[in-house]
């Protein structure tokens, strides 16, 4: 096999040696350096927000975010079902209990679920809302796969509950509102705190890394704190908080620098590659391109293909492999997280779409240096992939 087609890869066609390169020379690669401070001004100035600290992974992001809205043991975070277990994990990294919501047809939670079960399974007493005992603290949304949540509804539902809302906005760096109340406002920028990604899949990479906002300055200035070891003495040893070792270091920084100069081109590419999928798959009767939300601007971070179950009756296992083995690398959405081993004892609420959807999407590749002839072998692949896979 000559052709292989990855699903989605990091795209270093800027400055990233040199930057790099000015790093290592200047002996500043660890967690300090003038390329950690450029990188959280460059990203503050992209998100139209005040403040930005980089940290040492997306995950790392949304736990800082727990502690500070003062997820403690005992207590309860509403999560959805439909993502990757690491937007989940750190609801117990705090000893908590997560409680499963279902997504809607973005994939995003549900916003009118999430609110009917504040609503008809919870208590709520003065600013506290309860569920089964335990006091529910917060929220978390995740921007799945470049879309955008329904966070007009969302943040109302959390306002009434004295709820704080963490957005895992992993997937949707450069995502942003075009219409309504929220018109200019980033995936990230609208809920109490706002978690980022670099990992090596994403829409700019910095090998790991990622990074954390929040809804005032001084917020983002403890989170800064919390994440490298809670210093309180630039001198001398001391540590006034319980902190962690969660801060970016400088290496990693001069990379995600030099992709900060490219996003708006590689969102530009993922915008119009996505919109080539959609003119090759148009009238395709085994399965259609999924939607992204109305009045948003997205980045297109990952396109994903409903498959028609109706006239598909093979294993999304076999439809992988059989496109790996033509050179197209594909990947089904996740398992169900509250089906995952550790949260299978966890609460779920009303899953619907989360499990239909979770049978039935296919991603595609969508690396920003894909080429218009490669998209469309890979179109070509799954049509006669699932062509020959159709229930007779």
């Amino acid at each position: 096999m000559s052709k292989f087609i990855p699903l989605s890869i990091p795209n270093f066609e800027g400055n990233e040696k040199k930057y790099v390169d000015e790093a290592l020379e200047q002996g500043w690669v660890s967690t300090g350096g003038t390329y950690i401070t450029k990188l959280e001004e460059e990203m503050a100035k992209f998100l139209h927000t005040d403040n930005v600290a980089a940290c040492q992974s997306g995950t790392s992001a949304l736990h800082l975010s727990l502690i500070e809205a003062g997820v403690k043991p005992g207590d309860a975070v509403i999560v959805p079902s439909l993502t990757f277990i690491a937007a989940v994990n750190p609801v117990k990294y705090q000893f908590a209990t997560p409680i499963f919501m279902d997504c809607d047809d973005s994939f995003c939670m549900d916003p009118v679920k999430f609110r009917d079960f504040c609503n008809e399974k919870c208590e709520f007493n003065e600013h506290t809302l309860k569920y089964r005992g335990k006091v529910v603290k917060a929220v978390i949304v995740v921007h799945v796969f470049g879309n955008m949540a329904d966070m007009v509804s969302i943040m109302e539902t959390a306002k009434k509950y004295n709820l704080k809302v963490i957005e895992d906005a992993t997937e949707a760096l450069g995502t942003f509102y075009t219409e309504g109340i929220l018109t200019g406002k980033y995936a990230g920028t609208i809920g109490d705190f706002g978690a980022y990604s670099f990992n090596g899949n994403k829409i700019i990479t910095t090998g790991g890394g990622g990074a954390i906002t929040a809804n005032r300055i001084e917020v983002v200035d403890h989170l800064r704190y919390l994440s490298t070891q809670a210093k309180s003495d630039p001198h001398h040893y001391i540590h006034d908080e319980v902190g962690y070792n969660y801060r970016m270091t400088n290496l990693q920084a001069a990379l995600g620098v030099a992709q900060m100069e490219k996003l708006p081109e590689f969102i530009r590419r993922k915008q119009e590659n996505y919109d080539y999928y959609c003119k090759l798959f148009e009238g395709f009767e085994l399965g259609k391109l999924s939607r992204f939300r109305e009045g948003i601007s997205s980045n297109k971070w990952f396109y994903s293909l409903e498959i028609d179950k109706g006239k598909i009756s093979a294993s999304m296992r076999r439809i992988v492999t059989e496109l790996e083995e033509r050179g197209v690398q594909t990947r089904a959405i996740w398992g169900l997280i509250n089906e995952q081993e550790p949260y299978r004892e966890e609460d779920a609420y009303k899953l619907q779409k989360a499990p239909y959807y979770a049978d039935r999407i296919l991603n595609l590749p969508s690396s920003t240096q894909i080429t218009r002839e490669e998209i469309k072998y890979v179109v070509e692949q799954i049509k006669d992939v699932l062509g020959g896979l159709a229930i007779d």
